[in-house]
């Protein structure tokens, strides 16, 4: 039941912030559909193709299909209604994305018994991956590439996934509380990572 619920979360969260990110860029309806669906489900393909699952196994997600398109078509019919409480909550719908979908990865990759770096591995690309590809297609800089703390909390998700940290359905329910809250706390904080810009060094 976890499983499926994490995966529900995490499909709506990241599908609205695809379409919403299209809707930005003046996407038309097909764009708009696109680049909801990758944003969903590219993080899950990639970490199928690294961790040696078919990707065909994604299209067995009938219904998740499903829920992204409902919620896709929800935010393209009604951008007037949904638009502006995407601009209060869409960091915070991403958070939720990014928490359910990288313990969900975690969970895919303990369950084939592989070590704990490629739970990591599954936990950091189901979690963000979506979101990188969203953002190239839209040709913004990837947020999870930036000094911004992002991808680092799905590390944590996926550690303490591997190490059995959190296993029975109550830890991993609080894991993904944990990692939502600090996800949020990152960027209502503008908490970074160290960073270097050559720009400072000049070349004579």
């Amino acid at each position: 039941m976890t499983w499926e619920v994490l995966s529900i979360i995490g499909t709506i969260a990241f599908a609205v912030s695809g379409a919403i990110v299209a809707m930005e860029e003046e996407y038309d309806i097909l764009g708009v559909y696109i680049l909801g669906i990758v944003t969903a489900f590219g993080g899950g393909a990639i970490r199928n193709l690294l961790i040696g699952v078919p990707v065909s196994a994604l299209w067995e997600q009938g219904i998740l299909f499903y829920i992204a398109l409902l919620a896709m078509t929800i935010v393209y019919l009604f951008p007037h209604k949904t638009l502006p409480h995407w601009k209060r909550w869409g960091n915070f719908f991403d958070a939720i994305g990014l928490s359910a979908f990288a313990i969900q990865g975690a969970l895919y990759a303990v369950k084939m018994n592989h070590p704990l770096s490629a739970v990591i591995v599954a936990a950091v690309l189901t979690g963000s991956g979506g979101g990188i590809i969203r953002d190239l297609l839209a040709g913004r800089k990837p947020l999870v590439l930036r000094a911004e703390i992002y991808a680092v909390w799905a590390i944590m998700a996926g550690l303490a996934v591997g190490l059995e940290i959190a296993k029975s359905p109550v830890e991993l329910y609080v894991l993904f509380i944990i990692v939502t809250v600090l996800r949020i706390l990152s960027y209502t904080y503008k908490w970074k990572l160290p960073n270097k810009s050559l720009k400072t060094y000049r070349v004579e």
